[in-house]
């Protein structure tokens, strides 16, 4: 994320104020689109709760340092009562006239949306329909954009959709095998995430080698507690990991990834699962949790990993190794797209971070001529990034995602060419 500026001093800034609405919390930044520069951000969280809670960061002016507030939210501890406080916060400091537009990060496009979207009435009613596709993502998406028209009502709203970059995916790599009218009458088929991301760093990617991105050709894993990894062919995703749903492809923090859809069967059948236990083992209670027994979070399980006396250092490793192993299966399997490679990309909280994942992974892709300097490689963590490569492998970078100023940029893009407003 950019250095914040002085909230105070930046009035008069062009703005697009970033909104990530989930089920229970809204993430936001005020970024100014061309440059990146984050002017406020925060977290709103654990609402329709008592420990409703919201966090805001913002410099009082160019001498000062980062300034952090946390405030707990008034019944009904809803995202609306979270927007109201964040649009209290921007007139305290004086930033609401900077703000041109709302810019919305909206998961499931489905076929309908692979470019920002002006948000209306119709564009509601069909991310409304796609919550079929994304039951836990896109209900919390309407919320948002709900709870912003309210707050924001003279501003546009724009939609920027998770699913868009994986559009240009040919048939091949987005069908399933089964029946066509599956594809045809119910839309099943894959349609990828974390398109955002995979298009930030795939840019920053081509800015590194100096070459146009339209004759990049990348392998992009985005590591986080959701995980994907994307192929990036002449500048475009042709193949993605995940698939109709998140759940589809490498294990994940939570999320099983890829298993035999047998097991659903044997599960319900033999073992007497209810459906929605089906739904919440594999989404909730799998991946690094489920193998470690331990948690979801990388970084305790490579303390635990690390710390031999720990009576579950063996089940952490053992969660790690498998997570590391699928990555790099995944990563090899998709340079079947490919006739020429420039790089693998590492991002996302643990592939920014982790730099034994990192070395893991890459230790399995030889046959990629992909090889890590260790010192490099241990040097790249918490903000820092570049290639991490040994000179006679292809390059292989850490690059921070900024997921936050691609929605800002793109928005701001669709204003400028829409009748609808000048930026």
């Amino acid at each position: 994320m950019s250095k914040q500026k002085s909230a105070s001093a930046q009035t008069s800034v062009t703005a697009i104020l970033v909104i990530n609405c989930g089920s229970s919390s809204v993430k936001f930044s005020l970024i100014q689109p061309r440059s990146g520069t984050t002017l406020l951000s925060g977290l709103a969280e654990c609402l329709t709760t008592p420990q409703a809670s919201i966090k805001v960061r913002y410099n009082v002016d160019i001498d000062n340092q980062e300034q952090v507030e946390t405030s707990t939210l008034v019944a009904p501890f809803d995202h609306q009562v979270a927007l109201n406080t964040l649009v209290n916060k921007l007139v305290q400091l004086n930033l609401v006239d900077s703000i041109v537009a709302i810019g919305h990060r909206v998961v499931h496009g489905g076929e309908h949306y692979a470019q920002p979207t002006l948000i209306n009435t119709t564009v509601k009613k069909t991310i409304e329909k796609l919550a079929k596709l994304a039951p836990l993502h896109n209900p919390a998406n309407i919320i948002g954009i709900n709870a912003c028209q309210q707050a924001f009502a003279t501003l546009p709203q724009v939609a920027i959709f998770d699913t868009a970059f994986h559009q240009s995916m040919p048939e091949k790599a987005y069908l399933y095998g089964l029946p066509i009218k599956l594809y045809q009458e119910h839309s099943i088929r894959r349609y990828g995430f974390h398109g955002t991301s995979h298009y930030f760093v795939a840019n920053q990617a081509a800015k590194l080698m100096s070459k146009p991105l339209e004759q990049c050709n990348l392998i992009s894993a985005h590591l986080g507690n959701g995980c994907s990894v994307t192929v990036i062919k002449n500048g475009q995703s042709v193949d993605t990991s995940m698939g109709m749903t998140p759940l589809e492809g490498i294990m994940m923090g939570t999320r099983s990834g890829d298993i035999d859809a047998g097991i659903i069967f044997h599960l319900v059948e033999q073992l007497g699962f209810s459906i929605e236990q089906v739904d919440t083992l594999l989404n909730k209670k799998s991946g690094l949790f489920g193998l470690s027994e331990l948690s979801n979070d990388c970084r305790t399980l490579e303390t635990v990993m690390l710390d031999k006396s720990h009576p579950q250092s063996a089940q952490a490793t053992l969660a790690l190794t498998v997570f590391c192993y699928r990555i790099a299966k995944s990563i090899a399997s998709f340079s079947a797209s490919l006739s020429e490679l420039d790089g693998l990309i590492f991002t996302g909280g643990i592939g920014e971070n982790s730099s034994w994942v990192r070395q893991e992974v890459v230790n399995q892709l030889g046959l990629l001529n992909f090889h890590l300097c260790e010192e490099k490689n241990q040097a790249t963590r918490f903000g820092s990034s570049g290639d991490i490569a040994i000179n006679t492998s292809r390059p292989c970078w850490v690059i921070g995602t900024n997921e936050e100023w691609v929605i800002a940029e793109q928005s701001a893009q669709l204003l400028t060419s829409n009748s609808a407003g000048k930026l």
